[in-house]
């Protein structure tokens, strides 16, 4: 069972004026892969919140951290900046899978800085805001994510073996 935590960053959310409703979109896909989302949290726009928040879900053992909200250019947009003071390695493919993906559905995902990496044996991932874009781009990574939880808990499972089990 992957151990999960979902934070949704956003300024309105946070202060009632919107119902987050892509909280809800990462938690019902993580459940496709039997993930158990066991934190929820809605946080503002605020660097130094999200990095305390991050580093304390890592030092509670959490393996699954997902972010939505916070991904893009506008000023207060700073989840990835957070993200990026947080992880230890950075897992380019996650982040190339899905831009590539988003940019099916819309040109704008292009404006997208969503970071992926890992500390500790946690990993972060981080997606926009909107429900549509949280289900584009979590649905083209969630098959990875179990193997990605078990190689940083420490399997030595060969890739290639598992690519022929699914």
């Amino acid at each position: 069972m992957i151990r999960a935590a979902v934070l949704t960053l956003s300024d309105k959310a946070s202060k009632g004026e919107r119902i987050d409703q892509s909280g809800g979109k990462v938690e019902e896909l993580l459940k496709t892969i039997g993930a158990s989302v066991s934190y929820y949290k809605i946080l503002p726009d605020e660097e130094e919140l999200i990095v305390k928040e991050l580093i304390i879900l890592c030092e509670e053992g959490y393996d699954l951290i997902v972010t939505t909200g916070g991904t893009g250019i506008s000023p207060r947009d700073v989840t990835p900046d957070a993200t990026l003071k947080v992880i230890e390695k950075r897992l380019y493919g996650f982040e190339i899978a899905m831009m590539l993906e988003a940019l099916k559905a819309t040109p704008y995902a292009m404006l997208s800085r969503a970071v992926v990496g890992t500390r500790g044996k946690t990993l972060i991932i981080n997606l926009p805001g909107s429900p549509n874009a949280v289900e584009e781009n979590l649905k083209v990574v969630l098959h990875v994510i179990p193997h990605a939880v078990e190689k940083l808990k420490g399997s030595t499972e060969d890739c290639d073996k598992l690519v022929k089990k699914t």
